[in-house]
């Protein structure tokens, strides 16, 4: 089992910027793929981003791509989601996950998730 719990939501200003953590319990942080996910009121969770185990490689949605950052430190177990030049329709409820290594991830564990709310 792995326990995921995300901080770091909060109000801010379109422009501005803000970083999630996604703090790890359990078995072995670096075992797992992590991903960003999130959740607009009415809409469906979408995929965000993910990192590989070691790092070396990410992936992002095209409308996030240039303005936040996926990264991890193993030594840690945390994964972090750093969101630069925010738009209010980057509001919703933030997951982290953590998942297979394999390139089609299958996402095995799900944080609670943390609100962010950009205003305009």
């Amino acid at each position: 089992q792995v326990q995921l719990v995300e901080s770091g939501g909060g109000l801010v200003q379109a422009g501005g910027s803000l970083r999630l953590s996604c703090a790890a319990s359990g078995r072995t942080f670096s075992a797992y793929t992590m991903g960003w996910f999130r959740q607009a009121p009415g809409k469906e969770r979408e995929f965000v981003a993910t990192i590989s185990w070691g790092g070396s490689r990410t992936n992002y949605v095209d409308s996030v791509k240039g303005r936040f950052t996926i990264s991890r430190d193993n030594a840690k177990s945390t994964a972090y989601l750093q969101m630069n030049s925010v738009k209010p329709e980057d509001t919703a409820v933030y997951y982290c996950a953590a998942g297979s290594r394999s390139d089609d991830v299958t996402w095995y564990y799900w944080g609670q998730g943390t609100q962010v709310t950009v205003s305009s």
